[in-house]
């Protein structure tokens, strides 16, 4: 499959919480399938409809073309040798957590590997990434950058990343705070006993993403011990 833009992602290993976020956000990047949503009292098409083409994810390269000459094999075999040379990363688990206005999974511990890990990522693919249009550097000021992120994405193409990367794995879309209350307390039994203890970024995954905006595992790359 021809994929328009590529990313590496952490993604959780096949099991429960990945089964989980699969049908929470209603597409699975593995099988690149749609999934029916768990049987939850929530309208979860409207709450997830965001994050949904993504799958359960949380971004360290964030979503690029590739630069004229570059390849998807040759991103995979630079990722490969990138695995071998950088270590597993390990915290306390998960926790559910409001951000702004979504909610996501955020790690608990110190995250200091995993920020190094996360810079790392963003500096080693940097040349397989196309410069951004200058529609989609328009679209990125829009919301209103602060000098730091302005100098983010001059640099990397992202704002959101090195100092102003903050590691999370979005459940949700942006929703009023009420609405955010009720979907944690939905979710709070039934996500709490999938919630890795310890948590292990072991893994990164390369993506792919397709004419309509869906996101694809192509290669869970290990990383080692």
């Amino acid at each position: 499959m021809p994929f328009v833009r590529y990313a590496l992602y952490f993604t959780p290993p096949p099991g429960p919480l990945a089964e989980f976020g699969a049908a929470w956000l209603g597409w699975d990047p593995l099988t690149g399938t749609a999934c029916p949503h768990p049987a939850l009292n929530l309208p979860l098409t409207e709450i997830t409809a965001t994050p949904r083409k993504y799958g359960l994810h949380a971004t360290m390269k964030p979503p690029f073309r590739l630069a004229p000459g570059q390849t998807e094999e040759a991103f995979a075999e630079a990722l490969a040798a990138f695995g071998a040379g950088e270590a597993r990363v390990t915290l306390d688990t998960l926790e559910v957590a409001r951000l702004g206005r979504f909610l996501a999974l955020r790690p608990v511990g110190d995250e200091t590997a995993l920020n190094a890990l996360a810079a790392a990522t963003v500096r080693a693919f940097d040349p397989f990434r196309a410069p951004p249009t200058e529609a989609e550097m328009a679209r990125r000021r829009a919301a209103g950058l602060s000098p730091a992120h302005e100098a983010n994405l001059r640099a990397w193409g992202y704002p959101y990343v090195m100092d102003a990367f903050r590691f999370h794995i979005t459940l949700t879309g942006d929703l009023p705070s009420a609405t955010l209350d009720a979907v944690a307390d939905a979710l709070a039994p039934t996500l709490a006993p999938l919630l890795p203890r310890p948590f292990v970024i072991d893994a990164l995954s390369l993506m792919g993403e397709d004419g309509d905006g869906r996101f694809h595992l192509i290669h869970r790359q290990g990383l080692i011990a």
